[in-house]
Parts: C-alpha cells; sequence; structure tokens
C-alpha cells in the first residue's frame, strides 16, 4: 500500500516501518522456518519471489504492512540498520469488497527471542489505531490457528472476541467492532505512539 510508504509508527518497545526491499533477505530467512509457515499458513518462496511479493504489496491497495522493528535495539544502536533489528510483520487486509470498513488484521513476531515480550500487542495496537484513523476502519478480524493459543490471548485481551470457529482449516476468527468506547480506548492505548516520516519513504523506484 502506497499509503503507508513514507509513515513510520514510533512506540515504547516496537517501531513500525513500510516494508521495503531492505527488509526482503532477513523476511525471507524467517520464513524457511516450517514453523513460521504453519502458523502463517504460507508457502515457501524463492528471493526472487520475496521480493516479487513486497513490490505487488507495496503497489497493491487493500495491503497494508509495517515491518516491526525492536525500539530498544534500534534506538540504542545509531546507525544500525532496519535488517538488523527486525523481529516480524504487521498487517492490515482490506479485502472485504462489500465492507470496505472491515481489515483483517495479522502480526507475526518472526524472532523467538523477543516473543513474550509486549512487542506484538504494541504493534497490533498501533496497527488498529492507524486502520481507524488513517484508513477509517470500523471493524478488524483475526484468523488465528487453533493451536496458537499465545496469539489468541493476546487477540482476547484487546478486546477482540471469537465469532467463528472452521474445523476444515483449523482456525478461529475473531473480530473487534469499534464503538465509541472502544474507539476511545484505542486511542488511549496508543496515546505514546508517534508518526513521523519514514526516512527512507522515497528511496523506493517505482
Amino acid at each position: 500500500m502506497r499509503l503507508n510508504q513514507n509513515t513510520m509508527l514510533l512506540g515504547k518497545k516496537v517501531v513500525l516501518v513500510p516494508y521495503t526491499s531492505e527488509h526482503v533477505p532477513r523476511y525471507h530467512e524467517w520464513m524457511k522456518s516450517e514453523e513460521l509457515q504453519r502458523l502463517t499458513a504460507s508457502e515457501p518462496l524463492t528471493l526472487e519471489q520475496e521480493y516479487a511479493m513486497q513490490r505487488s504489496w507495496r503497489e497493491d491497495a487493500d495491503k497494508c504492512t509495517f515491518i516491526v522493528l525492536d525500539a530498544e535495539k534500534w534506538q540504542a544502536q545509531p546507525g544500525a540498520t532496519e535488517e538488523s533489528c527486525m523481529v516480524g510483520d504487521v498487517n492490515l487486509f482490506l479485502t472485504d469488497l462489500e465492507d470496505p470498513t472491515l481489515g483483517e488484521i495479522e502480526v507475526m513476531i518472526a524472532e523467538p527471542s523477543c516473543r513474550g515480550k509486549g512487542l506484538g500487542t504494541e504493534a497490533v495496537l498501533a496497527m488498529l489505531s492507524y486502520g481507524m484513523t488513517t484508513l477509517g476502519l470500523t471493524k478488524f478480524e483475526a484468523k488465528i490457528g487453533q493451536e496458537n493459543e499465545p496469539s489468541i490471548r493476546m487477540f482476547q485481551k484487546l478486546h477482540f472476541e471469537q465469532v467463528a470457529a472452521s474445523s476444515v482449516f483449523q482456525e478461529v476468527t475473531l473480530r473487534l467492532t469499534v464503538s465509541e468506547s472502544e474507539h476511545q480506548w484505542l486511542l488511549e492505548q496508543t496515546s505514546h505512539v508517534e508518526e513521523k516520516p519514514y526516512r527512507d519513504g522515497s528511496a523506493e523506484p517505482c
């Protein structure tokens, strides 16, 4: 999505930056993991295919992707490459043609040492707020594998409620409808998140 290509979201634990070609090699290494392939229902790609996917996602109007950086590592090491600070990604898919106010959200903390520390929670909160305030979304869904209990619990703590379960796909669907009170709650939870211009926003070729 070109809309977020010049946007960086700076939180306490994570920094969200647009997915650029700089991030592809590390992302490609992550996705060689059979565990991550299973959790994300993904097929392994070649490096060339991964670059093509990154370009496609940047152009697609129905996909909003941020790479998740470890904020502590990124801020503690001036000059550190973003690739060296990458821990995962967070995505919004706007694929319901009948309801443009609905977004499907996904988060992946790919680095095992960074799980269970609240990075995924802050990344999701920042993305929910961005989707709500910038993309005009009022409903969010998360489809999660039934065995991925930590992710299910995290979304439930963020006020998502289970609305469906599929034995065929072995996944559950959780939903958050942004009422006025939920809107205010999300703004409060992300009041510390700063939106800043992304340093390499214009560096990607058209």
